[in-house]
């Protein structure tokens, strides 16, 4: 049986959604500066590689302009994003958002999405994911109630939304959360939580090495990669989360999702025919509706 804390369930569930918020709110940063620090060490890295190949050149003639690449990486590294500062700006003017428009939702909607400093409009992500982790944290009080359970319920609902809308902007699935994600899973379920120990460890295994021979599969047939690296990585997580036996119906419904969506797009002219499509956002979808209702996908199963 799940440790309930000794709260009032009201109570519980609005505190769940106010942390939302404030959790929302820093997702949002979160989404629009991991990808630029990716991007930013992976530029660095190939800066130091090209340094590298330089300096190994034979003519000493050379010697000076093999040195400018370290210096460039220098400036690079200078300038490397930062999840935790400069603090929130606004996007054209880097104008920083200060006092009371810092509040979730609030600030927000009483600028009516525009910058106080420059007027123009702030990105609808932040209103967005506030709301939707709020509500997320919200219904994991709710069905789990106000215990040890629901912490890590919010824990998985957090990342499963940051992975969904980093995918969507950029086709990214991170390794810095997806991977934190797959171990913090089996930790869960060592006591059982969302599911039996074994069923975690093997739902790890049987994700990723899954789609992995999907993969390959498809590249063998067609010539082509039907899916990324980051996939594999967030099935295994949530199969880590939510056990062996709610892998098929994950697959099931983030696949007839994304293909639903990927025809309506086609047909709205959004998308061409044999476009790449993310498919982590659909994954993400279908582990959090698997975490509500998993008892029941488990019984479509058998």
């Amino acid at each position: 049986m799940q440790s309930t804390l000794a709260i009032d369930m009201t109570t519980a569930i609005a505190l769940a959604a106010l942390a939302g918020l404030f959790v929302g709110n820093w997702l949002a940063g979160l989404v629009e500066r991991l990808p630029r620090i990716m991007d930013y060490d992976w530029e660095a890295q190939f800066r130091e590689w090209r340094g590298d190949q330089t300096h190994g050149d034979e003519a000493r003639g050379e010697q000076a302009r093999d040195d400018q690449p370290r210096a460039d990486q220098s400036q690079v590294d200078n300038q490397r994003p930062s999840l935790w500062w400069p603090s929130r700006q606004c996007p054209a003017c880097q104008a920083p958002v200060t006092g009371w428009r810092r509040l979730p939702l609030v600030g927000w909607l009483s600028q009516r999405g525009r910058c106080a400093a420059c007027g123009k409009s702030v990105a609808w992500r932040y209103p967005v994911l506030e709301c939707l982790t709020a509500l997320g944290f919200a219904a994991c009080v709710w069905h789990f109630g106000p215990g040890v359970q629901a912490l890590w319920a919010m824990l998985l609902v957090a990342s499963l939304l940051a992975l969904a809308w980093i995918d969507k902007d950029t086709g990214l699935l991170p390794d810095v959360i997806t991977l934190p994600l797959l171990w913090a899973g089996l930790l869960a379920n060592v006591a059982d939580t969302f599911a039996p120990t074994a069923q975690a460890v093997l739902g790890a295994a049987v994700g990723y090495g899954l789609l992995w021979l999907l993969f390959h599969g498809y590249r063998l047939i067609t010539g082509r990669e039907g899916m990324g690296y980051g996939d594999f990585k967030l099935l295994a997580a949530l199969g880590a989360w939510l056990g062996l036996a709610a892998l098929p119906m994950l697959l099931l419904a983030a696949s007839l999702a994304g293909a639903v969506v990927g025809l309506l797009m086609i047909a709205l002219r959004r998308a061409r025919r044999g476009q790449p499509q993310p498919f982590g956002p659909f994954l993400a979808a279908a582990g959090i509706v698997a975490l509500f209702s998993g008892g029941v996908w488990t019984g479509w199963l058998f």
